[in-house]
């Protein structure tokens, strides 16, 4: 027999679990709050803070049949959905500044020499490593992240827990600004990488007119200092670039929040 003062606590207990469900997904796809070095713990109290606050602003019902039938599994299904979209949208104008790596080195010939990126675990080049960092503390300084947790508890109201999944048309522009990732990253190398292009022009006329000329021995230091100093040069405008592409991706998990 449950005791009076305990009757309530096992659906207050699955009310908690099904609000942080959104948020947590929103963290395990959104930058920052993804990344391998959060430790596990803090993403699931920051979930479950969010979900209390969810809580205030709008009615989550259970399902009659709880949480084990299948309109539980839907609303499960649908609150994972929501938050990794939310996230992801985030994700894609945060990935600009790894795809703007990735063209920079190449063009610079170190594309041999990777790294492990903290935030995502997997090997990147030295280029994308420092982008990223860059991309992180402008997301940071823009308050990026307050940012995302605010539309991940205004998402509450136009999407409630239990309601309808998001539209097919929510999905498809979410997948249409994915396809815009390669451009904005294209955008931020492009002063960089269209000057070593330049560099690797000059390079192929040099060894035509001096066939003994030894490009491994010439062409690679010259590529990789020309490209440390056009990066120096050209910081401020990659900057604005991968500030745009946060913006654009804020702005697109805002869309989402509001159920449009």
């Amino acid at each position: 027999m449950i005791a009076p003062g305990f009757a309530g606590v096992e659906n207050q207990l699955w009310l908690w679990l099904i609000a942080m469900i959104r948020p947590g997904a929103a963290f395990v796809a959104a930058p920052v709050f993804g990344a391998p070095a959060v430790p596990l713990q803090l993403r699931l109290i920051l979930s479950l803070a969010l979900g209390l606050a969810a809580l205030n602003t709008v009615t989550i019902t259970l399902p009659q049949d709880g949480v084990a039938s299948f309109e539980g599994i839907m609303m499960v299904a649908g609150e994972i959905l929501a938050g990794l979209a939310i996230g992801f949208a985030v994700q894609i104008g945060y990935a600009a500044a790894f795809v703007a790596g990735e063209t920079i080195g190449n063009a610079m010939g170190l594309n041999f020499a990777a790294m492990v990126d903290p935030s995502s675990g997997q090997g990147t080049q030295v280029i994308g490593q420092f982008l990223s960092i860059l991309s992180t503390f402008l997301l940071l300084g823009m308050d990026g992240h307050l940012l995302l947790v605010s539309f991940v508890v205004q998402s509450y109201q136009a999407i409630p827990p239990g309601a309808a999944m998001l539209s097919n048309d929510v999905i498809w522009r979410l997948i249409e600004f994915g396809g815009s990732l390669l451009g904005a990253g294209i955008t931020v190398a492009l002063p960089v990488g269209f000057a070593l292009v330049l560099v690797q022009i000059i390079m192929g006329m040099l060894a035509r007119a001096a066939p003994s000329l030894n490009l491994f021995a010439v062409g690679m230091p010259v590529a990789m200092m020309a490209g440390l100093i056009l990066l120096a040069i050209a910081a401020p405008i990659m900057a604005e670039g991968m500030t745009a592409a946060l913006k654009a991706g804020l702005e697109h998990a805002q869309t989402i929040a509001q159920g449009r």
